[in-house]
């Protein structure tokens, strides 16, 4: 399922786009990286804390660690002339708020919502440069629930999303298409640790991309996630009560 909220625009073109994805080594990350040259995009540099992991042909690697200012502006530097940003690279810690460490809590919300500003703040002058451009971030179902033992990326999760939210508005106005992808647990080494259902990362990959063409300010790429967006709407208890008997 593929619920989205359109943005007054005609759209994101892909075709002849200079994209940049973060974390594209691996997983979902790669498989955007690989769509977007099936879709015809002029450049993809693929980023990653390690570029010599990556091994898709045709990509231009480029050392990445988002919690790394110096390391975001020299990636600008180098990928000047980017108009789609895909802020996909994120870690989870599994972490309890109450009895984690407090480094590795830290460490989420490092990532996952200070990296993604660097970047969104760093890559939103290149965007506007170019032409306005759009930017992809890749946000989770956890946005909007807690569940034990990943409450650390849950309260990360819901500090992108309200990011993401944010620079939607500032950036309108230099022609910024701001892109939410909210997605349930996907067949990567990011949720090995997972043992529920599990979703194909292309067919997330695939639905972000779609849904940058129409120009949707927000993808959701499953029915799971769906399930969890329409809860918002009731009394809280009862998408706990579901967590609490493992429906959710």
């Amino acid at each position: 399922m593929n619920a989205q909220n359109s943005h007054p625009t005609s759209g994101f073109p892909i075709e002849g786009a200079i994209a940049l994805v973060t974390g594209a080594n691996r997983g979902l990350g790669r498989h955007f990286a690989e769509q977007l040259l099936e879709r015809g995009v002029a450049r993809v540099y693929a980023a990653a804390r390690r570029p010599e992991t990556i091994d898709l042909p045709d990509v231009v690697p480029l050392r990445l660690d988002i919690t790394d200012d110096d390391a975001v502006r020299a990636a600008a530097d180098t990928a000047s002339d980017v108009t789609l940003l895909v802020n996909n690279a994120g870690i989870s810690r599994w972490t309890s708020l109450m009895t984690s460490d407090l480094e590795n809590i830290r460490a989420e919300m490092e990532t996952n919502f200070w990296g993604t500003l660097a970047m969104v703040r760093t890559f939103g002058p290149v965007l506007a440069r170019n032409g306005g451009g759009a930017i992809l971030n890749v946000l989770s179902a956890q946005s909007w629930f807690g569940f034990p033992n990943v409450n650390g990326y849950h309260a990360s999760k819901a500090a992108q999303w309200a990011l993401t939210n944010g620079v939607r508005l500032e950036l309108e106005e230099q022609g910024t298409l701001v892109t939410g992808l909210h997605l349930g647990a996907i067949d990567t080494d990011f949720s090995a640790a997972y043992d529920g259902p599990k979703g194909d990362p292309a067919d997330s990959a695939r639905a972000g991309l779609d849904g940058l063409g129409k120009g949707a300010i927000e993808v959701i790429a499953d029915d799971w996630s769906a399930h969890v967006k329409r809860s918002l709407a009731h009394d809280p208890a009862r998408l706990y009560a579901e967590i609490r008997a493992g429906i959710v």
